[in-house]
C-alpha cells in the first residue's frame, strides 16, 4: 500500500502543472503517459492510504526483517526522487539563490529573487519569496553555489540528489544511534523512513531539512560516542543551513558540562563568520535578522492560526505572537531545568524542536519531521507519540477537503 500509494502520487503528478505540482521543467515526462492529472481528491485519498498502511506498519515493524525494512525505505525514497517536485516551490528559490551568487554576482541576503526577473528560474520561484532575500545559513548557501552553473534542470535534478543523500544519511544515523543506545533500529529506519510526511512532502519537496536533520543526526552520534567537541561543530554546521537546529546546542553542553563541546561549537562558529563575512558580507552571518523576519509569517496550517479560528479571531495578531514566544521561552527553561536535572539532552532536544514547530505561526509539513529523528532514539516515547500526533494532526487538517461533495 505504501508503494502504491506513493506510485500513484508520482505518477499522477509526472502528467504536469497542477494546483499540487508546482510549474517547473519536464524532468519526469519519461513516466507521463502513465498516471491521469494529478488532483486534490486523488492526493488526499492516496495520502490517507499512505498514512494508514504507516500505522499499520509501525504496528507491525518487530516482525520486519532488517532486508526488507530497507528494501522498502528505499523504495519509497527512489521513487520520489524520480518525479517531479512535489507541493512545494522552495528548491527554485533555493537555485535562484545560488544563481543570483553565481551568475549574477548579486548578494543572495540583501535581495530577493526579484534581482533576477530575466534568468530562466525565476518563472518557477514561489510567489510569496520573490522580493524575499535567502534566510538559510551560508553553509547551505555555499553547498548550492556548485550546482547553479548547470542550469535550472540539472541544479533542480542537483538538489534532488543532494536532499536523496541527505536523507539516506539522516536515516544510517538515526539507525547508528538507536542501536547504541539499544533500541530497535528497524523500527527507527521505518518510523522516518517510510513517514508520509518524510516521504511526500520533505523529499518529494527536495527540501534543505533534510541536510539539517543530516547534521543534527551527526551531532547525536558523535555524542553518544564521546567526541563532543565534533558533535557541537556538527550542531553550528547544521544551524548553517538551518538556524532551527541551534536548538540542541544548550542542551548539549549543559549535559555534557565539558569544556569541549563549547570548544568545538566557538572554533566552528569562528571559521562560520570568517567564511561567511568575506562572501556574503555582515548580511552573511546575522541570522538572527532571518529568522526574526520570517517569525512575522503567517500559515493557514500553522497551530496558532488554527486555535485562533477556534476561537472566533480572524487570524494571528502581533500580541499573540508575543504570547507565543513567550510560551517557548517558557518551554525551553523547564527542558532547560531537566537537563541540568540529568533528562536525557537527546529528547529535550526533540521536545524543543517540536515546541518550535507547533509555536510557530508558520507552520509547514516538513518542519514536522525536525523532531522525528531524535524521537526514535530517545527511550522517551512520550516524544515519538506527541511527533506523531502533531502529524497526524496536520494530515487530518489537509483531508478536509474530501469531505466537500464531489461536483
Amino acid at each position: 500500500m505504501l508503494v502504491a500509494a506513493t506510485l500513484e502520487i508520482v505518477l499522477d503528478a509526472a502528467v504536469g502543472h497542477s494546483v499540487l505540482i508546482p510549474k517547473q521543467p519536464d524532468i519526469a515526462g519519461w513516466l507521463s503517459g502513465i498516471g491521469t492529472r494529478l488532483g486534490y481528491r486523488t492526493f488526499l485519498i492516496a495520502l490517507l492510504a499512505f498514512t494508514g498502511a504507516y500505522a499499520v506498519l509501525l504496528g507491525l515493524a518487530r516482525r520486519i526483517s532488517k532486508r526488507w525494512a530497507i528494501v522498502l525505505v528505499g523504495a519509497l525514497q527512489l521513487i520520489v526522487f524520480v518525479g517531479p517536485v512535489l507541493i512545494s516551490t522552495d528548491v527554485f528559490s533555493y537555485i535562484a539563490y545560488a544563481r543570483m551568487g553565481v551568475e549574477h554576482a548579486i548578494n543572495p541576503y540583501t535581495h530577493g529573487p526579484i534581482a533576477i526577473v530575466h534568468d530562466p528560474v525565476y518563472q518557477y520561484v514561489g510567489k510569496d519569496w520573490k522580493h524575499v532575500a535567502t534566510a538559510y545559513g551560508p553553509l547551505y548557501t555555499l553547498l548550492s553555489y556548485p550546482l547553479a552553473p548547470l542550469g535550472v534542470t540539472g541544479a533542480l535534478w542537483g538538489m534532488k540528489l543532494e536532499a536523496l543523500l541527505a536523507g539516506a544519511g539522516t536515516l544510517a544515523l538515526t539507525w547508528r544511534c538507536a542501536r547504541v543506545r539499544g533500541l530497535d533500529p528497524v523500527l527507527a529506519l521505518l518510523v522516518v523512513g517510510a513517514n508520509p510526511l518524510w516521504v511526500i512532502y520533505g523529499l518529494g519537496g527536495a527540501h534543505n531539512d533534510l541536510i539539517m536533520t543530516l547534521f543534527m543526526m551527526a551531532a547525536v552520534s558523535f555524542s553518544l560516542v564521546g567526541r563532543d567537541a565534533p558533535a557541537a561543530a556538527s550542531v553550528v554546521a547544521g544551524a548553517l543551513v538551518k538556524a532551527t537546529v541551534a536548538a540542541l546546542l544548550p542542551f548539549m553542553i549543559l549535559s555534557r558540562r565539558k569544556l569541549a563541546p563549547i570548544l568545538g561549537a566557538l572554533g566552528a562558529l569562528a571559521l562560520a563568520a570568517l567564511v561567511g563575512y568575506t562572501v556574503f558580507g555582515i548580511h552573511g552571518i546575522d541570522l538572527v535578522a532571518a529568522l526574526n523576519r520570517d517569525a512575522a509569517f503567517v500559515s493557514t496550517d500553522s497551530f496558532p492560526t488554527e486555535l485562533a479560528h477556534l476561537v472566533g479571531k480572524p487570524g494571528v495578531f502581533p500580541i499573540d505572537h508575543d504570547l507565543l514566544k513567550a510560551g517557548l521561552v517558557l518551554i525551553v527553561g523547564y527542558l532547560l531545568w531537566r537537563t541540568w536535572r540529568g533528562y536525557d539532552w537527546v529528547a529535550a532536544s526533540g521536545w524543543t524542536l517540536l515546541a518550535i514547530s507547533v509555536t510557530s505561526t508558520w507552520l509547514l509539513p516538513w518542519y514536522t519531521l525536525w523532531s522525528l529523528p531524535l524521537a526514535v532514539v530517545v527511550r522517551d516515547r512520550r516524544l515519538l507519540a506527541a511527533t506523531l500526533a502533531v502529524q497526524v494532526l496536520f494530515i487530518v487538517h489537509q483531508l478536509a477537503p474530501l469531505l466537500v461533495p464531489v461536483g
